[in-house]
């Protein structure tokens, strides 16, 4: 069964995706801790966070591209997944810090005694431990989608509506994690983190470790999608998406299709978060933001949906771009990210690797007419065999 889901998700496209992926988690570590510090080619520590970051902004799209672009589902609530895949993290990286916090308490974390807190809260409990944080960046995202999707599917909503209560869904915990008395850091979150697995995330073979294991990631959960779409399954889900009546019309459980699908997804964008907080150095509320989701929908737009691949692409060159264009002209980024998605809608709605992937089906359906049309000239078997050969 293992052997037919890679079959059936390695094709060329996605075998040479997740290739260049892999490549990339060993070169770029390799050039930051064997090169000189004098060397061309040697990449700073600075900038290999920066690019893991965009690989777990990347990881956020694939989930959000199994979803809209397969299902049709858009949901404007993706960051909420990845904000709580993220928290978790931080809870267990504040667990680490103990007693060399501003504070010095050993259980407390610093904002808790600030606050007055007597003892650590019930759902901070276990956090110390890395397998439980771990186990939680993948429960407490599917556990939400699961109950979010078991009503909203059930109930057959659909369309803007869906997107619509989603994002209010990211907004309403958005609210909820900025009350100091949650217990999550209130307005400032959880920062100030010290060490990884006894590790400290501030050194250099660290930081190389986590952009190693986010490039994996983001390679194997390529893997895992593309066998979810190219499977019966897959083909089931865009059918959903094209026509749902008439799949619900042939006896399938469309509302059940769709659970599983969603929850995939936000435990992939749970684990995108993870990945993102030890990079970053800090979790707030601020990742709630419904802008963020709305965010990474352009990205998914700009690479080009139902690609797989082409959210990477526009995660990457759209956050590559952000960088850029907030240092050199911080007062222009919005209307630059604004005119982006404007364009690609207006001019290239499939995006850039669906543009692509379009162009050259037309150029091989140019080569197959010209052969056809050549192979029912009489005398032409030259002509045949040169099409042929091309």
């Amino acid at each position: 069964m293992i052997t037919g889901f890679l079959l059936r998700a390695l094709d060329r496209r996605i075998s040479i995706a997740i290739g260049i992926i892999l490549a990339i988690a060993v070169l770029v570590p390799a050039s930051n801790l064997l090169l000189p510090a004098d060397s061309a080619f040697r990449i700073p520590t600075y900038i290999m966070s920066m690019l893991g970051k965009y690989l777990a902004y990347a990881l956020l799209a694939l989930a959000l591209d199994l979803v809209w672009g397969y299902c049709g589902i858009l949901s404007l609530g993706h960051a909420a997944f990845f904000a709580l895949g993220g928290y978790a993290m931080g809870m267990y990286l504040m667990r680490q810090i103990g007693t060399r916090g501003v504070y010095g308490h050993p259980v407390l974390p610093d904002f808790m005694v600030f606050l007055n807190w007597k003892e650590l809260p019930w759902f901070w409990q276990g956090f110390d431990m890395f397998w439980f944080a771990a186990l939680m960046v993948l429960v407490v995202p599917g556990l939400l989608a699961f109950v979010f999707g078991w009503f909203a599917f059930r109930s057959r909503v659909n369309g803007v509506y869906l997107s619509i209560i989603t994002q209010a869904m990211t907004y309403a915990l958005l609210l909820a994690f900025f009350r100091n008395d949650m217990g999550f850091g209130g307005n400032n979150g959880l920062t100030d983190f010290k060490d990884i697995l006894g590790f400290s995330v501030q050194s250099d073979g660290t930081r190389a470790v986590l952009f190693a294991m986010t490039a994996v990631m983001l390679a194997l959960s390529l893997l895992i999608a593309s066998g979810i779409v190219n499977s019966k399954f897959g083909k089931v889900l865009v059918g959903v998406r094209d026509a749902e009546s008439r799949v619900r019309f042939l006896g399938f459980r469309v509302e059940n299709i769709k659970l599983f699908t969603f929850v995939v997804s936000a435990m992939m964008a749970g684990i995108a978060g993870a990945l993102f907080v030890p990079q970053v150095g800090i979790i707030n509320p601020g990742e709630f933001s419904p802008a963020n989701s709305i965010e990474v929908v352009v990205w998914t737009a700009v690479g080009g949906r139902g690609t797989l691949i082409g959210p990477i692409i526009g995660a990457i060159l759209v956050n590559g771009g952000k960088s850029y264009f907030t240092g050199a002209f911080p007062e222009f980024w919005l209307f630059a990210l604004g005119g982006l998605f404007i364009a690609v809608t207006l001019f290239f709605p499939k995006g850039i690797v669906g543009t692509v992937q379009h162009y050259l089906a037309g150029r091989r359906e140019k080569r197959g007419a010209r052969a056809a049309g050549a192979a029912q000239q009489p005398g032409n078997d030259s002509a045949v065999a040169q099409q042929a050969a091309e």
